[in-house]
């Protein structure tokens, strides 16, 4: 008997530890979503309040800056969606991005490979280059970049605004990628020696697309940011006959329609749907790809 009552004398606060971890567990998980609600309505509030004031007049946001289109007013979507400039615009974006995108995935995997997978003399120091490459601001090589371009003759082309965008997204690309190619098996690379496969040929036929989950990633990535970018464009891209991207239209068309704010928020937006189209098209492969960068 007294053992009994000893036993059931351990069990009972044991049964009270698990109710109580059970309820620290539901208010935990309470509190993550009302996080998550609050940051979820700091991000797409922005996002909804340019949407809908494109949709109202200047008088309008002027009576009433927080309220609702009454009534819609589509003539401002439709004024920017009939320019021609706005159509240039957003093909001279989508060339460059396009372009930056393909050269920082080639490029970035390709010399995160030897990273990855050789020993050699200096290799941590070669990576520590390009970690550092991440602490590098664009604003301190900015004009020094601009001076060496226009020595090149690309200042005013794409290529003058491609090859900075490639080489400054390098550093990010190789760090997420490496981890994805020094987890490949060695086994395979050792059987694609035997079947005569050179170090070449294994890297375009078995690298790549093993890699593929990491290379969408820093592909999303790279593109995001080519098409976001303002400071490099409106540096590199000057003269008459130079292209204008997307965000550099979005500053020409608020200096010309200062006063038009409805305007002004209904290009904003327009300006940003292909990026949130594509991230949100992208979305699960870029957890993914990051995830597996953290397992590797």
């Amino acid at each position: 008997m007294a053992t009994d009552t000893t036993t059931q004398s351990y069990r009972q606060p044991t049964k009270q530890s698990r109710t109580r971890t059970r309820l620290q567990g539901d208010s935990s998980i309470y509190v993550t979503i009302f996080v998550a609600l609050i940051a979820v309505g700091l991000t797409l509030g922005p996002i909804i309040y340019l949407a809908l004031g494109g949709f109202r007049s200047n008088g309008q946001l002027a009576a009433d800056p927080t309220g609702l289109p009454d009534p819609w007013v589509w003539q401002n979507y439709w004024n920017i969606l009939t320019q021609g400039n706005f159509w240039e615009y957003t093909l001279n974006s989508l060339i460059v991005a396009v372009a930056t995108t393909a050269g920082v995935v080639l490029f970035g995997t390709m010399a995160a490979y030897p990273l990855a997978r050789y020993a050699f003399k200096g290799r941590e120091g070669i990576f520590i280059i390009f970690t550092a490459g991440l602490m590098f601001p664009l604003t301190v090589a900015i004009f020094p970049l601009f001076l060496l371009l226009n020595d090149l003759g690309w200042v005013g082309g794409y290529w003058g605004l491609i090859v900075p965008q490639i080489a400054f997204a390098l550093p990010v690309t190789v760090i997420i990628m490496r981890p994805f190619l020094a987890a490949l098996p060695d086994e395979l690379e050792e059987a694609a020696f035997m079947d005569g496969l050179t170090r070449v040929g294994f890297f375009y036929r078995m690298v790549l697309p093993l890699a593929k989950p990491g290379m969408v990633t820093v592909g999303v990535l790279a593109f995001l940011g080519s098409w976001n970018a303002y400071l490099l464009p409106l540096v590199i891209l000057t003269g008459r006959e130079a292209p204008t991207t997307l965000p550099l239209g979005v500053t020409q068309f608020q200096g010309q329609n200062a006063a038009d704010f409805a305007g002004i928020m209904a290009y904003t937006f327009l300006a940003m749907i292909p990026a949130l189209v594509f991230f949100l098209m992208m979305e699960r492969r870029i957890v993914d790809g990051l995830s597996g960068a953290v397992k590797g």
